[in-house]
């Protein structure tokens, strides 16, 4: 019998022979790389992939941004004033409280091209970015962002004047200097705007072009912080409304600015080109015939081609002409423009929580993982613009599909933020910019909790096109160069899930970090399953065993099994995959440790009771005081059972398709889709069934319903594509699922698109009553897999 808890050879090779150079220098293992080499150093991720990719909007936390995909990076800057309620309100960083009417990139091809809508109190700003690489340009070459700005106008004259106030930045990360060109800028006479050096770039030159009359002004700051730059710009404004009763920066400039603001003032409408050029010196730069080409109708029509470019891949890509009609097909493409738009590069250090650690002041309670770099996709612009791990493979499903180099390159980038022990953090907190936008207390990052390890769905996926011939010889060489770069991280990181987060039977496992202490909680949230609030066993203990977790650790197995067969790796009794896929995939076992004869359904198993509510008692808050506060209330002794709540954890084994396509139990899933009073809406699939005693209950005080009954898109698509797979399969319930998927599919793209055409945005969650889009939005993380449902493009087994 193979023992799970057998520490992988190549791992306690690795580990062993590191553990020197760890204890020499006192570095906690926590924070100590895997002694491997890095995935992203392997030469298909250098030179002119690498260069292709340095310029890119990697900054998805504001509406506009761009910066280059390096730590001390140069980078540049939309802001703009709008009127609400009468008052002057500056637009930079993507919230929701600003209220948009929509935005977001519409197309993007993730590598040179861009085209984002924004609609803000009665103006549209439409931005485009295109890059460029010309003889005489610097690495990375040059870039250019058109800004056309169009107004209701009967809004705007009464409210604000005759025209928009638009505001430009350039800053550069690495503290070096910024020159004005001029103090009296006036583009008929001169384009240039401002000048500098980089390190990458050479010296460099911003100009503006642009045929309409405008007015502009500047400010010129000198900063160590770039997460507050609309502070300063607001700041200066305030200072000069004060002073001359004027909204007008105050045409000066710190010594040494690190940062330039650039005001643009036209009247409705107007069209502006802001144009980079790198490499300024060298005797070939051949500058005014670059801005040249990067700005007017030149400009124009490069902007042109590409947007004919992305359509005619998207076309090629997802192949929907003939599947849903042309309104879906603009969703679609709204949904993987802002998926690519959305790509940003983050650098800084993760703060980890630890106990223990001695030496590290008295209040503090984490401590720092080594700097490290991360190009990833995000879930959403305002609410989460940083990298989730179990987003992540989600997003690649999309993403490899588009441009398998870019996802390869994401791919490599999460797994070289594995650990020793191979744990990777599961939320990415990395910069400045990205801290600010997080609540302190989920800063920490806790090196006993994982995350689902969604990355294999995607890497299955590309094993599987591998298989059956979908990509050309040369991609080929580069998918199988990675994965064996990648496997030894990729064991480490099943290493750990095996060990780390297995049960106390042999083949179970379940999620730590549960809080069995908490008092204010109606059930303890399992945040490191990603599934937050959804209900568990009422009392954590060690005895519990979660059935999304064994059908995540089945599917590493199942990859890393296929990894091995495709590069010929040998294989060993204590790396043995394809045993370990088979006993998790034993549908016997699984049965016994989840199943209940009784719902037909599969659960947790734990320290469990139903007796649990949320009640205002007196509670003693020190000091002879006490407070009156909603807490959690037991009014039965928990015993060890099986968890009675039907929900999206309940359909793992059959989001796995580990069900026998003859068997009864397949036939009982499929009863509990389509059951109304359980999962089925007509907008997709609730996530908690009606019957649960937790349907739509707040966890506390402030904490209302999240994975509690509202419809999720990233289960959906995996529901519809086991449904897929069992509608191809023979066997008696064949038909039945084929319903059920022709339903299921045409009901979540139905609500998705009318949500997208009423409100302009792909939403986080859908109500499970209207259909209504709610949370975070835009949402294109996991739910742009609409497009794939659309495609009907699915994981395969």
């Amino acid at each position: 019998m193979f023992n799970v808890r057998i520490i992988l050879g190549i791992v306690v090779f690795l580990i062993l022979n590191h553990a020197e150079s760890v204890a020499e220098h006192d570095l906690p293992r926590v924070i100590t790389p895997l002694p491997a080499p890095k995935i992203t150093d392997l030469p298909q991720f250098q030179g002119q992939h690498k260069e292709s990719l340095y310029w890119g909007t990697y900054r998805p936390q504001v509406y506009l941004g761009v910066r280059a995909r390096t730590p001390k990076s140069l980078i540049a800057g939309l802001m703009w004033i709008v009127v609400k309620d009468r008052k002057y309100h500056l637009r930079h960083v993507c919230k929701h409280e600003d209220d948009l009417s929509t935005y977001g990139w519409t197309k993007h091809n993730g590598r040179d091209f861009g085209h984002q809508v924004l609609v803000d109190q009665g103006m549209t700003l439409t931005t485009e970015f295109l890059k460029s690489k010309e003889e005489g340009s610097a690495y990375g070459g040059d870039w250019a962002v058109r800004i056309n700005v169009q107004a209701h106008k009967s809004k705007w004259i009464e409210e604000f004047g005759k025209g928009a106030h638009l505001f430009f930045y350039m800053a550069d990360e690495g503290a070096n200097a910024l020159n004005l060109s001029r103090e009296n800028l006036n583009i008929l006479e001169d384009s240039l705007l401002a000048s500098g050096s980089h390190a990458d770039t050479g010296d460099w030159q911003l100009h503006l072009k642009s045929m309409d009359d405008l007015e502009l002004h500047y400010s010129g700051f000198r900063t160590p912080h770039f997460h507050n730059l609309s502070d300063l710009v607001e700041e200066n404004l305030s200072s000069q409304i004060r002073k001359n009763a004027r909204l007008l920066l105050s045409d000066s400039s710190d010594d040494s600015p690190n940062v330039l603001v650039f005001q643009i003032i036209g009247g409705f409408s107007f069209t502006t080109d802001v144009i980079f050029i790198s490499g300024t010196r060298s005797e070939s730069s051949r500058v005014e015939e670059r801005v040249s080409s990067l700005s007017g109708t030149s400009l124009s029509n490069q902007l042109k081609y590409k947007e004919q470019a992305f359509d005619e891949k998207f076309d090629k890509v997802f192949n929907l002409e003939e599947k849903v009609d042309s309104e879906s097909i603009s969703v679609g493409k709204a949904a993987v423009g802002n998926l690519l738009g959305g790509i940003g590069y983050f650098y800084g250090q993760s703060k980890i929580a630890v106990s223990g650690i001695t030496n590290l002041g008295d209040h503090v309670n984490y401590i720092s993982y080594w700097p490290a770099e991360l190009y990833t996709a995000v879930p959403c612009r305002p609410s989460f613009p940083r990298g989730f791990l179990w987003d992540e493979g989600f997003h690649q499903l999309i993403i490899w599909r588009w441009d398998i180099h870019i996802s390869l390159d994401i791919i490599g980038h999460w797994l070289d933020l594995m650990n020793v022990d191979g744990w990777i953090p599961r939320e990415q907190i990395l910069g400045d910019e990205a801290l600010s936008r997080v609540p302190e207390e989920y800063v920490p990052q806790h090196p006993t909790n994982g995350n689902p390890p969604t990355l294999f769905l995607a890497l299955r996926d590309i094993i599987n096109g591998l298989k059956n011939n979908e990509f050309t010889a040369l991609d080929k060489t580069d998918i199988l160069a990675f994965l064996e770069r990648a496997f030894v991280r990729l064991e480490a990181w099943f290493h750990w899930f095996h060990t780390t987060q297995s049960g106390k039977q042999m083949s179970s496992y379940y999620w730590h970090g549960r809080n069995n202490k908490t008092i204010y909680e109606l059930n303890p949230k399992t945040l490191s399953s990603g599934f937050d609030d959804y209900p568990r066993a009422s009392h954590p203990t060690a005895d519990e065993r979660h059935v999304d977790l064994r059908c995540w650790i089945l599917l590493a197995a199942e990859s890393l099994h296929s990894i091995e067969e495709l590069l010929e790796k040998e294989t060993t009794p204590a790396m043995n995959y394809g045993y370990t896929a088979q006993l998790l995939s034993d549908i016997k076992l699984l049965n016994q440790m989840h199943f209940d004869d009784a719902y037909g359904a599969y659960f947790d198993f734990g320290n469990h009771t139903e007796k649990v509510q949320l009640k205002w008692k007196d509670v003693d808050i020190g000091h002879n005081h006490t407070d009156r506060q909603l807490v959690r209330d037991v009014s039965e002794r928990p015993v060890l059972r099986l968890v009675p709540h039907i929900g999206y954890v309940s359909l793992f084994p059959f989001m796995g398709k580990i069900i026998p396509s003859g068997s009864w139990i397949l036939e009982k899933q499929l009863e509990l889709i389509s059951n109304h009073s359980l999962f089925w809406t007509d907008y997709g699939l609730r996530s908690l069934a009606t019957t649960s005693s937790l349907y739509m209950k707040f966890n506390s005080e402030s904490e209302g319903p999240y994975w509690r009954g509202q419809i999720w898109i990233n289960i959906n698509y995996r529901v519809l594509s086991a449904l897929h797979h069992y509608s191809k399969e023979n066997g008696p319930y064949q038909d039945r699922a084929k319903a059920i998927y022709k339903d299921l599919r045409s009901n979540l793209i139905r609500n998705i698109v009318r949500n997208y055409q009423e409100t302009g945005f792909l939403w986080e969650q859908y109500d499970q009553n209207s259909g209504e889009g709610k949370g975070s939005h835009p949402f294109t993380g996991w739910t742009s897999l609409v497009v794939l449902i659309m495609a009907e493009e699915y994981d395969r087994v």
